[in-house]
């Protein structure tokens, strides 16, 4: 009966996500934040003059863009499953 709880204490936690699913979720992030960065800016030194550098491709087109697939990396990483062999590591240990 000890030997049982002993190694009920020694495997190591099972966890939802693997390192592959980790570092797709660091990737997806920067990518995120990068478009929003790219989206801020073009105000006006002075309020009282329209400057059309609202309208210029990087806020309008690329930002948008990079947010999307950066929303859809998030999403692919979390749903990636492990692969068999980090499975098959994981329940002999």
């Amino acid at each position: 009966m000890n030997t049982q709880k002993k190694k009920k204490d020694t495997q190591k936690p099972v966890f939802a996500f693997d390192k592959q699913n980790y570092i797709l979720m660091i990737v997806g992030f920067v990518i995120i934040v990068l478009g929003y960065i790219l989206m801020s800016g073009g105000a006006a030194d002075d309020p009282a003059v329209f400057s059309d550098a609202i309208f210029n491709f990087r806020r309008i087109t690329l930002a948008p863009i990079l947010i999307v697939i950066g929303f859809g990396i998030e999403i692919y990483a979390i749903l990636k499953k492990p692969t068999s062999k980090e499975m098959s590591e994981n329940s002999e240990q």
